[in-house]
């Protein structure tokens, strides 16, 4: 198992400019980074992997989809866009060496139309899923889609019917990214959408109820951490939070106040909590 903290805590993208904290994040005992990842042919690839190399850090790639990206539009030509723009991200996160992409990788977070999603929006999500299987392959990715709760989208809420969507695509690449925050707005029993979410679970963000630091709030950890031992979960714990006046992105996490005495503090506070209680990152 292997434990990792989103960038996001720090800033709303990661470039050249950030380099200067991954020492830090080494030196406070993370075994990774998750990276956000939206416009991929910006991205600067070359420069950030020599810096992982450099400081012994793994990483893994956060996504969503920009406005103007669906993979369930009606629009034929939105949904081959935004496929277009998938592939384009998992191969980045190939070239950084990172195994994982994760994030509600569906539609933009934040579009609520006001109705359910559609039978015809399943079918499209399922058949753009499967799609990625050959690029999944070929990079040696894994896509985990992540449920949002029903504030931040109405296309995917629940682990159910995160496992429903799995099982439709049917790709061993294809999973489920379980977060602890979303989980305990939309879950009656947070272990227990752990617990079904089972071998579809590929990837794990831990995150406290208010989006501090873990430990801090009433997240139901002893739970989590059980369930995730029953279900032999052996990938990353990733801590995600967000910094304080980030802008767009402080506005889709609906972070208006500052939440810890500093972003720092969810994640170094939050990675000796993770240590002390997941035995597995003591290794």
């Amino acid at each position: 198992m292997k434990c990792g903290v989103t960038t996001y805590i720090w800033g709303a993208e990661f470039t050249r400019a950030q380099l200067p904290l991954l020492p830090k994040l080494a030196a406070h005992g993370f075994d990774g980074i998750e990276i956000p990842v939206f416009r991929p042919a910006e991205f600067e690839t070359h420069y950030i992997r020599e810096a992982l190399v450099q400081n012994g850090l793994a990483m893994t790639a956060s996504a969503v989809l920009l406005p103007g990206f669906s993979l369930v539009s009606d629009d034929a030509a939105v949904r081959q866009q935004s496929l277009n723009n998938i592939r384009d991200i998992i191969h980045v996160v190939a070239d950084l060496g990172g195994d994982v992409v994760a994030g509600p990788l569906y539609t933009p977070v934040g579009q609520l139309p006001g109705r359910r999603r559609t039978t015809d929006e399943w079918h499209r999500a399922v058949e753009a899923y499967q799609t990625l299987g050959s690029t999944l392959d070929a990079d040696g990715v894994t896509l985990a889609i992540e449920p949002l709760n029903r504030f931040e989208t109405y296309f995917l809420n629940t682990i159910d019917d995160g496992v429903a969507l799995c099982e439709a695509v049917d790709h061993p690449r294809v999973g489920l990214l379980f977060d602890t925050f979303h989980a305990n707005i939309e879950a009656k029993d947070v272990a227990g959408a752990l617990l079904k979410g089972g071998r579809h679970v590929k990837y794990i963000h831990t995150s406290e109820n208010d989006r501090g630091t873990p430990g801090s709030g009433h997240v139901d950890w002893p739970g989590v951490f059980g369930a995730i031992e029953t279900i032999g979960y052996d990938g990353w714990l990733t801590i995600e939070g967000f910094g304080f006046a980030l802008g767009d992105l402080s506005a889709a996490a609906a972070i208006w106040r500052d939440i810890e005495p500093t972003p720092d503090a969810i994640a170094f506070d939050g990675v000796a909590f993770l240590k002390e209680n997941v035995p597995q990152l003591r290794r």
